[in-house]
């Protein structure tokens, strides 16, 4: 056993970082998890501390380590995996941020995006970059830290400033300021970044006057990126992909046509469209899927801004339920949610919607209305996004899906996988080992390291726990649907605009 080696996977995620060493076989061996502050510093902003990011996630590491008795000389390699879009500013002589990181949900720069469709830079956005001009991206974010944070443009300029999502950051603590690097998932979601030519695009840097000099070099998703120094010292650093991405090869939808949904803080369907990027008609959008060495896959992908956090909301907003499992059980009391309809749109619409004005909706309510018909609606209203969003992918891709995989947190919720296999119509497939996020970044680490020697070894892992089968009809469907509908009408446009 002394000669066994290891992959180590850190999650950083949007409220918690996690860190899980795992084996051979893609079993967890240890996990260690620690949630983080959410800051809120007006409404519609949202803000983390990133040395609290790098605290949280590097302390996880080491005890993740010490529960499988384990020092960093068992590791072969370590993956990682983000939440992506969040943007990070610092100082490269300090290694201190200029400015909180700004959070994929935040909203400030919506009118910026706003101004950008407005003056017909859409199309050309979306062509290079896949994206839609959105807030959510972290184009516009850097250019609010630049143009907002005392003296940030000028030192960016001069190059002492460095930019970068999540794992680039991490990455920066890991190996002491030594790699500034990101990997092309990541880098995709920037909205500076042509997924065609897989490089900055001088015209996007120009359009959000975002200098090259804080850039990070783009590296493959699964390759050797940098080695850490201090903590877990001398280790290769090998697996790098944005948490969905990583969702995807963990699900080992390898080939094209075939789609996974992570039910996490947001939920997020992707499909692997194979070595072509597909061109959306249906807004949704063109990413990368994850690069292997010099072949590059492409997915379209339909996020949608809030999922486990719509459960998070009933706890501690509402204070419905006292833990987030209990709302199964709670909404599993009645047999429908009574009329009742919730559009989850509490940080706007995302795919394929698109409106950063929706707010959410608690609709049809009567006297009748109790806590369990709001927390079915709640999840009703978890799964109709994602119908939405597969039957754009599907019109997208021009075939139907087969079947959907699912994996996140909330995908251990059997009635809202029910509900949701319900109004898709499809089978909805759950795996053994739901840690799809992790497990991605662990297995693009050990590919680059020859700790699994190919797709297909890893492929071979992939165990089905349970497949959630349709039990309602075609006119039930329809008629849950046009409701969910009309209800999103309500709620979408809410918070005037000029």
């Amino acid at each position: 056993m002394a000669n066994r080696q290891y992959i180590l996977a850190l999650d950083q995620g949007t409220t918690s970082s996690r860190a899980m060493v795992i084996d051979e076989t893609g079993s967890v061996v240890s996990i260690k998890q620690h949630p983080f502050q959410q800051i809120f510093p007006q409404p519609g902003w949202v803000e983390h501390n990133p040395t609290e990011i790098w605290s949280s996630q590097s302390g996880v590491a080491t005890e993740a380590l010490a529960e499988a008795n384990l020092t960093e000389r068992d590791i072969a390699a370590i993956g990682i995996t983000n939440q992506r879009e969040t943007t990070v500013l610092w100082d490269r002589e300090t290694g201190e941020p200029v400015y909180n990181a700004i959070v994929w949900q935040d909203r400030r720069t919506a009118e910026f995006c706003d101004a950008l469709r407005t003056r017909g830079e859409a199309a050309m956005i979306q062509a290079k970059t896949g994206l839609l001009p959105d807030a959510y991206f972290s184009a516009s974010k850097l250019n609010w830290l630049l143009n907002n944070v005392a003296g940030a443009r000028e030192r960016a300029e001069a190059g002492k400033l460095a930019f970068g999502t999540v794992d680039s950051w991490l990455i920066w603590k890991l190996t002491q300021g030594r790699a500034h690097v990101t990997d092309a998932t990541n880098a995709s979601r920037t909205m500076l970044f042509n997924i065609h030519t897989l490089d900055w695009d001088e015209e996007l840097l120009k359009l959000f006057c975002v200098p090259r000099a804080v850039l990070p070099k783009v590296v493959a998703s699964s390759g050797h990126c940098g080695t850490t120094k201090g903590i877990l010292d001398g280790v290769s650093i090998a697996g790098i992909a944005g948490d969905q991405q990583a969702a995807l090869f963990g699900q080992m939808c390898s080939k094209a046509g075939m789609a996974k949904c992570t039910f996490g803080t947001g939920s997020f369907m992707l499909m692997n469209t194979g070595t072509k990027p597909v061109s959306s008609q249906n807004r949704l959008l063109t990413t990368i899927a994850w690069q292997i060495g010099d072949a590059v896959e492409y997915a379209l992908e339909g996020s949608m801004l809030m999922a486990g956090a719509v459960v998070q909301w009933l706890r501690d907003e509402l204070q419905i339920i006292r833990t987030s499992a209990e709302i199964e059980e709670l909404a599993s009391s009645v047999v429908d949610a009574g009329g009742v309809v919730m559009v989850p749109a509490f940080a706007g619409l995302g795919a394929p919607h698109w409106d950063q004005y929706a707010r959410g909706a608690l609709l049809g309510m009567t006297r009748g209305t109790t806590r369990a018909h709001i927390a079915r609606a709640a999840l009703e209203g978890i799964a109709l996004q994602v119908t939405d969003v597969l039957e754009a992918m599907q019109m997208d891709a021009g075939v139907p899906l087969a079947e959907l995989r699912v994996d996140g947190g909330a995908s251990q919720n059997n009635l809202l996988m029910q509900i949701q296999s319900d109004v898709l119509g499809i089978p909805v497939v759950r795996p053994k080992n739901a840690e799809a996020t992790v497990l991605g970044a662990a297995y693009l680490a050990g590919l680059a390291v020859g700790y699994w020697p190919n797709v297909d070894s890893i492929a071979q892992q992939w165990q089905v726990d349970r497949v959630f089968q349709p039990k309602i009809g075609a006119e039930s469907r329809s008629k849950v649907r046009a409701l969910w509908h009309k209800a999103l009408g309500r709620a979408q446009d809410w918070e005037g605009h000029e």
